[in-house]
C-alpha cells in the first residue's frame, strides 16, 4: 500500500508515491493545468500501485488549481474509498511566501497564514519531501483559499 502526495497549487503539478515507510519511490512533474493531467497522471498510477492514502496541498495558492485538485482527489477518494488528507503549501516550500494577488503574498507564521503586502519577497518553488511522516497531514482537507476571489 502506498501514499499520493500532490502538489496542484500552480504549475508545474506534482504527484509523489510514497512507500510504506514514507519514502519518495516515483515522482511525477507536468506543466499542463490540473484538469489535464491529474485524471491521467492517476490513471496510469491506480493500475500499477494500491493507494492507502491522499495526501494534497490545500492552499493557499492558485484558487483554480486548489479546487480542480480538490474536486478531482475528494471524487477519487469516495469513488476509491482511499481517505483524504491535506497540509498547506507552506509544507513544500519550506515556508517561504506565496503569490496571492499583485504585490500580496500569503505568509505563515506560528501557524497562522495572512496575506501581506511583500516588495521581493524571496520565492521558492514547491518540491515533495523526500520523506513523509502521516502526523504532519489533516484529516480535515478543505480547500483553503485564505482571501476571497479577486475580480
Amino acid at each position: 500500500m502506498h501514499d499520493a502526495l500532490i502538489i496542484a497549487l500552480g504549475s508545474p503539478v506534482h504527484v509523489g508515491i510514497y512507500d510504506e515507510y514514507g519514502k519518495l519511490i516515483e515522482s511525477i512533474e507536468n506543466d499542463g493545468l490540473g484538469s489535464d493531467v491529474l485524471p491521467s497522471i492517476f490513471e496510469d498510477l491506480l493500475n500499477r500501485y494500491s493507494l492507502k492514502r491522499l495526501i494534497y496541498a490545500n492552499g493557499p495558492g492558485s484558487f483554480m488549481g486548489i479546487k480542480v485538485a480538490y474536486l478531482f482527489l475528494k471524487t477519487l477518494s469516495i469513488v476509491q474509498n482511499i481517505p483524504l488528507f491535506a497540509v498547506d503549501g507552506f509544507f513544500f516550500n519550506e515556508n517561504h511566501p506565496i503569490k496571492a494577488v499583485g504585490k500580496l503574498y500569503f505568509v505563515k507564521n506560528s501557524n497562522v497564514i495572512s496575506v501581506e503586502p511583500l516588495d521581493n519577497p524571496t520565492l521558492r518553488g514547491f518540491e515533495l519531501p523526500q520523506t513523509i511522516d502521516v502526523k504532519n497531514f489533516n484529516t480535515d482537507s478543505a480547500p483553503y483559499y485564505g482571501i476571497e476571489a479577486v475580480g
